[in-house]
């Protein structure tokens, strides 16, 4: 048990160094280049793989057209990872927008607030 979990992180961190390797040089797609690939979860019968990222603008139409722009990618990516790791079946992709990263923002900027009230 405890070496499919090795697995399956090992797994996770090729296909995060992969995704954002394919999306720097192999996607052609205006709509995905302020977007990154901020961690992957494979499941255990590494069928699927969550993919969350983060997108540089906190604006609504630029993180609508990013999350467009990765689904009209999704078959190419999925290919190119396919050519890229060794892996009986390459797994279904989807792709999560990372709210994480707006929500340690948002903590940052109440912080430096607080700071400057006091």
């Amino acid at each position: 048990m405890a070496q499919q979990n090795f697995r399956v992180g090992r797994l996770e961190q090729e296909i995060q160094r992969e995704v954002n390797d394919i999306l720097l040089k192999r996607v052609r797609d205006p709509r995905v280049e302020s977007v990154t690939v901020t961690g992957v979860e494979v499941t255990g019968d590494l069928q699927q793989a969550k993919i969350f990222y983060s997108v540089m603008s906190e604006l609504a139409s630029v993180n609508q057209k990013a999350a467009a722009g990765l689904e009209a990618a999704t078959g190419l990516i999925r290919r190119e990872l396919g050519s890229r790791i060794r892996i009986y079946k390459t797994p279904e992709l989807t792709f999560v927008k990372d709210e994480s990263v707006a929500y340690g923002n948002k903590i940052d900027d109440l912080i430096r607030k607080m700071h400057e009230d006091n």
